[in-house]
């Protein structure tokens, strides 16, 4: 099983941040309203902590989840979003996260190949928690469709720069 010392400090502070930058893929895909923006903003957040008190997560998984507590881990997160993602419209944005998850993605595969498609597979699970969690097209939660078609083509990009992981694909909500 790998864990933080199979990765740089640089790899690892990417590692923890890739399920922020799946949610940010499927913001920036179709940037709703407020109200959408931060339901889907939150969902990642609710996703690390759904990480770190499920029993079924995989050592890695939890293991991430439980390092973005720490004060040292979250500048790096921050300095790496700062450093990718400053002064980027929502379409540059979407491009360099999905591509960012593909470069996880190898990451895993050369770090940590045991673990590699569980991780991919949760990685995939919180781009979809995501685009489920607000409502676009609608004004206020109300009306609009569960998840746009622009958020289904970026899971469809999601999953093919993560190697199609396991469940992509599965229950995603209906239009």
């Amino acid at each position: 099983m790998a864990s933080k010392s199979n990765f740089t400090p640089e790899e690892w502070s990417r590692l923890v941040a890739s399920p922020v930058v799946a949610g940010m893929a499927i913001t920036a895909a179709d940037p709703g309203g407020l109200w959408s923006l931060l339901q889907e903003s939150m969902s990642s957040g609710w996703a690390l902590l759904e990480a770190k008190q499920d029993a079924q997560a995989t050592p890695l998984v939890k293991a991430v989840a439980d390092d973005i507590t720490n004060t040292d881990t979250r500048n790096a997160v921050r300095e790496s979003f700062q450093s990718q993602f400053k002064g980027s419209q929502f379409a540059d944005i979407k491009t360099k996260a999905v591509a960012e998850l593909h470069s996880v993605s190898g990451l895993l595969d050369a770090k940590a190949p045991e673990d590699a498609a569980a991780f991919k597979a949760w990685l995939w699970s919180v781009a979809r928690k995501s685009a489920e969690a607000g409502k676009e097209g609608g004004f206020l939660g109300f009306g609009g469709v569960a998840v746009s078609d622009a958020e289904k083509a970026t899971l469809e990009e999601i999953a093919t720069a993560l190697g199609n992981p396991a469940g992509t694909g599965a229950g995603l909500a209906e239009t």
